[in-house]
């Protein structure tokens, strides 16, 4: 107690420091994947991206991030065991946030799309083990958020190959793919819209205290549906058949209507994963401001003030600004080739998995969703249209992630113990 009071000041300001830190990394990496694929394909610039970023990352850490970033906070360690001695778990999510900022600075300067779920997960279950004891850590909770990262790119990878397949029988398999492309778009777009608007309806009206019933739900996200797919079909409605394009490229025409529509997706891609990995990088941050302000209260639940969600959204688009390329080029570049309607269907898909999983509240990776939802649509065209040698290094860096996260976490939680204590 006497600690906190001596220093709480500064362990709060190291709090800030590790978190922008932190999220800059969850931008440089994360973030950079969940943009990579639009840019990849060539829909997006770079600037374009960044602006993206910046609206919907927003929107999606303020309207619906609260729900991810109490389970990473207090469902994955239990700290009631050390009330008498607060600064114990003030020093643990500072070694966490700096462990995995660490980690995630070397990943994203080598290319490799790691996960920064991966990179918390076990820098706090490093902690724990080390500042508390194993039976700490709610070994169950790993156990599903294990699952979970093997479940998340198997479901994101299905469900772009059955986005990529119905294009082809719906639009590119058929006489006049043009037509069937603006025919079909609307109701690409209404998906996205009412999948994105569904998940903030159920989740950041919470924060409004409206109550809908499930019925008034669904209505309001269809009718928002509704509104984008109107949006979408005065994009591409004026899109004519390039026949000189159309020789050099069979489909030119037809990726051109893909194109705006995959302005909807890095939107919805952009608010999925401020929903759901903001949590990496403010949950610690809040634990510590929340410890240090109740004069040493580990307590199990406390407000998330709203400029914590603030900087966490902040640092996530200044690390895409600064260092992202070099993980879009692999995701979108070296994976597989990607085109405009490629990139749609992994970006819907990915979407659609990760704001699911926001809503049941399990933190999984958004780089596992999205890794998994490019393989689906290069495995849609065969397994020689995917570069395996690329796939193994991505796997090989997911599997070191935790193990890293957690040695790291271990080591700065004994400097810095050492360093106030």
């Amino acid at each position: 107690m006497e600690i906190l009071a001596a220093h709480g000041t500064v362990l709060v300001v190291l709090a800030i420091i590790f978190g922008l830190y932190m999220t800059w990394g969850v931008g440089a990496n994360d973030l950079a994947n969940a943009m990579g694929t639009s840019v990849g394909a060539g829909a997006i610039t770079m600037k374009q991206a960044i602006g993206i970023a910046i609206v919907f990352e927003f929107l999606g850490a303020v309207l619906a991030g609260g729900h991810v970033t109490t389970t990473i906070r207090k469902e994955i360690i239990d700290p009631t065991s050390i009330v008498g001695s607060p600064e114990i778990l003030v020093y643990g999510m500072l070694a966490a946030l700096l462990a995995s900022a660490v980690w995630l600075m070397i990943a994203s300067t080598k290319g490799w799309p790691v996960s920064t779920t991966h990179s918390i997960v076990g820098a706090l279950v490093g902690f724990a083990v080390v500042g508390i004891g194993p039976e700490a850590v709610y070994w169950d909770k790993i156990t599903s958020v294990v699952l979970s990262w093997i479940v998340s790119p198997l479901v994101g990878g299905t469900i772009s190959f059955l986005l990529v397949m119905s294009t082809r029988i719906l639009i590119f398999n058929t006489d006049n793919p043009l037509q069937n492309a603006k025919r079909y778009a609307p109701g690409y777009i209404f998906l996205v819209g009412f999948i994105i608007s569904l998940v903030t309806i159920f989740k950041g009206l919470e924060h409004l205290h409206i109550n809908l019933t499930t019925v008034q739900s669904f209505l309001l996200a269809c009718a928002f549906g509704l509104c984008t797919a109107t949006i979408g079909w005065l994009f591409i409605r004026n899109i004519k058949e390039d026949k000189q394009a159309n020789r050099d490229f069979n489909f030119a025409s037809v990726e051109k209507v893909f194109t705006p529509m995959m302005l909807f997706t890095a939107c919805s891609m952009a608010f999925a994963h401020g929903s759901n990995d903001v949590a990496n990088g403010i949950g610690p941050v809040a634990a510590v401001v929340s410890i240090v302000g109740s004069g040493g209260e580990v307590m199990q639940k406390s407000a998330l003030p709203l400029w914590i969600l603030l900087m966490g959204g902040g640092g996530i688009v200044l690390g895409l600004i600064t260092l992202g390329y070099k993980v879009m080029q692999t995701i979108g570049k070296k994976i597989t080739e990607l085109t405009p309607s490629r990139g749609f269907c992994a970006e819907l898909a990915a979407a659609i998995t990760v704001v699911i999983a926001s809503r049941t509240g399990m933190p999984v990776s958004t780089t596992h969703v999205l890794v998994g939802a490019v393989l689906g649509v290069g495995l849609a065209r065969g397994v020689g249209a995917l570069d395996l040698r690329v796939v193994f290094n991505i796997v090989i860096s997911w599997l070191i992630t935790l193990p890293v996260g957690a040695g790291l976490a271990m080591l700065f939680f004994f400097t810095l113990k050492g360093i106030f204590s």
